[in-house]
């Protein structure tokens, strides 16, 4: 197949050109160039800038599938659209799982209610991700009917993350000793590696499947607690989880959900997924590669970490009590 990706050397969608080209796809990257550059040389490379509008670079070559990872406004969307016009067959969007509205329950599938769609800002942040993102579905099925595919991902992990999430708590167990958990440790937790999802998307294009598939992992419940101590055990390390009370903590700590409705987000049913062939890393493996990856980086400051006075606090707090 010949497939454009629209994004495709960061974090995902490295990974799905990674899995594509191993499949033996043709593959065209769009991007802005300031990522991987050294990627991927065996790929056509067109270079643009979705939020400037700049999409010339598209205006000639055909594809049998696009791959969109890079969209996060429905103009995105709608520009690459009309500039490929006829000249691509399926679109395959990369959405998320926050474009669920909250209350749902556990278990909810592709059927679940939806946020608003959101159409006046291209401000991205907390409150509008989703809502912008169920705007990008629309235009997408609006515009390729049944050639429209959506992939709805939850928390993504792996080796290269940028969210650092996962990144976070596979430093701090392989650090050992006394580790703060603000939450409650049977906290439900749904994580996929990225690899799987590539294995997923590039699978949904050569059968060419339509419609709306959530993108989560491990096949079998997975609890907080169970994904600090698998951190843990992939570091070869000993840790002990000290519990705080929620309300006591100011700052975030990744992956903790205090408010039972946002717990939801991690019992999402994906067996559609699944039923076509999304595969599933044990999590021991993806977070020994991650702490691999993480140590030959030189284990740079994360984004979504608290700070360690925090932790030491905490730490002090509970044990004066």
């Amino acid at each position: 197949m010949r497939i454009l990706v629209l994004g495709g050397t960061s974090f995902v969608g490295r990974f799905i050109v990674a899995e594509a080209l191993h499949q033996g796809h043709d593959l065209t990257l769009f991007h802005r160039g300031r990522t991987g550059t050294d990627l991927f040389p065996e790929a056509e490379r067109l270079r643009g800038d979705r939020d400037a509008a700049d999409l010339t670079a598209l205006k000639e070559g055909s594809w049998d599938a696009v791959v969109d990872v890079s969209a996060f406004v429905p103009r995105h969307v709608r520009q690459a659209a009309e500039i490929l016009a006829e000249r691509v067959g399926r679109y395959l969007f990369i959405s998320t799982n926050a474009v669920y509205a909250p209350g749902a329950g556990p278990g909810a599938d592709e059927s679940a209610p939806l946020k608003d769609p959101e159409w006046h800002t291209e401000v991205i942040d907390e409150d509008t991700y989703g809502p912008l993102k169920v705007a990008c579905e629309n235009e997408v099925t609006s515009r390729y009917g049944d050639r429209a595919t959506i992939v709805r991902p939850g928390v993504l992990i792996g080796p290269h993350d940028t969210g650092d999430q996962f990144t976070y708590w596979v430093r701090r167990a392989a650090q050992g000793g006394k580790v703060v958990l603000p939450g409650d440790p049977g906290q439900p937790v749904q994580v996929l590696d990225a690899r799987d999802l590539a294995r997923l998307v590039v699978r949904l294009l050569e059968e060419g499947h339509e419609g709306v598939f959530n993108a989560m992992g491990p096949p079998q419940p997975l609890t907080l607690a169970e994904l600090i101590h698998t951190c843990a055990e992939a570091a070869e390390s000993h840790i002990e989880l000290v519990l705080v009370p929620p309300e006591t903590v100011m700052a975030k700590f990744p992956l903790v959900r205090a408010d039972r409705t946002w717990e939801q987000s991690f019992q999402r049913d994906f067996a559609r997924a699944r039923e076509v062939g999304l595969p599933s890393t044990p999590l021991l493996t993806t977070a020994a590669d991650v702490l691999a990856w993480d140590r030959k980086r030189g284990e740079p400051p994360l984004k979504q970490a608290p700070h360690p006075e925090v932790e030491r606090n905490l730490l002090a707090y509970v044990q004066g009590r």
